[in-house]
């Protein structure tokens, strides 16, 4: 009987764990109005160089809030604004834009052939993976890998994370990952398939 009073016992904070973890999307949507300036009311950016972050993985906005916090992702905007941040913060947040409907971007015409390509088969011939490997046929990520969604992100953005995966300006991702993907990637490989991903739903 001690032995299962002790493992219902785990189990219940372990229940509640979770449950913390998962954030309140009521209370996020109140936290996220210090943020609407740059990423919209919704999450969904104006400026292509704020990312869209309506549809996100809830975990994943919340990871990346702790590592601009805790400096390993830098930004001078979002290292001041997520100094302040508990971690209920972050996953109230995170809750809060997962739960939005993201927006799709149409790709520009003369980018798509090649960005298909490389976001569905990589390039075999200079060893750049598929993006679709991680983040899906379309672009909805893996959230227990907290890989992110790409459906719908703004070009710009886009092309700006993987060149500062490229050079090794943004290194929070897991494993080396992205750098080591960006890092084979050619200014107009990164230019097409951020045009595809702004499109791609």
């Amino acid at each position: 009987m001690k032995k299962f009073l002790l493992i219902a016992s785990i189990a219940s904070v372990a229940t509640l764990g979770a449950a913390h973890a998962a954030g309140d999307a009521e209370a996020g949507k109140t936290k996220a109005a210090m943020c609407t300036a740059c990423h919209a009311a919704d999450g969904n950016s104006l400026a292509p160089n704020f990312p869209k972050l309506a549809g996100q993985h809830a975990d994943y906005v919340a990871k990346q809030l702790q590592e601009f916090k805790g400096g390993e992702r830098t930004d001078a905007t979002m290292n001041g604004m997520a100094a302040a941040l508990s971690e209920a913060d972050m996953a109230d947040l995170g809750a809060y834009y997962a739960a939005q409907k993201g927006s799709i971007g149409t790709a520009a015409a003369d980018k798509v052939e090649l960005g298909q390509s490389l976001y569905r088969a990589g390039n075999p011939a200079t060893g750049v993976t598929a993006c679709a490997a991680c983040h899906g046929p379309t672009g909805s990520g893996n959230p227990m890998a907290k890989f992110p969604s790409l459906s719908g992100q703004h070009a710009d953005y886009t092309a700006m994370q993987l060149k500062n995966f490229r050079s090794g300006a943004r290194a929070n991702d897991a494993g080396s990952m992205m750098r080591g993907v960006a890092k084979k990637m050619t200014d107009a490989e990164i230019e097409a398939v951020a045009q595809y991903i702004q499109g791609l739903h």
